[in-house]
């Protein structure tokens, strides 16, 4: 049976925020038994009368920025502290994935 990720505070906002024009992503962090894991999700703001909104779906034209956005997304995760998954009886480095 696989643990399950434990719910905290921390998870009710967004650990980063990166935005270019209207498309921006949120980077959510979860703490699991094997150290922090990351997810990423991706919104475009749009105006709708005098309302704005977010959507999920993007065009053809968002897609190069988005691109964009989640090279910065992977980029940022990389650079984020993580407790060392291998073990000093582990069998070798293919245990020991930065994402």
């Amino acid at each position: 049976m696989k643990n399950k990720p434990q719910r905290t505070q921390s998870n009710s906002q967004p650990i980063h925020r990166i935005r270019h024009g209207a498309i921006n992503a949120s980077i959510w962090r979860q703490d699991t038994a094997k150290g922090p894991m990351f997810n990423v999700t991706f919104q475009r703001a749009y105006k709708d009368g005098d309302d704005w909104k977010n959507s999920t779906s993007f065009g053809r034209k968002d897609l190069l920025v988005l691109g964009f956005i989640a090279a910065r997304a992977f980029e940022w995760i990389g650079t984020q502290p993580r407790k060392s998954r291998q073990s000093p009886d582990s069998q070798g480095p293919n245990e020991d994935v930065p994402f």
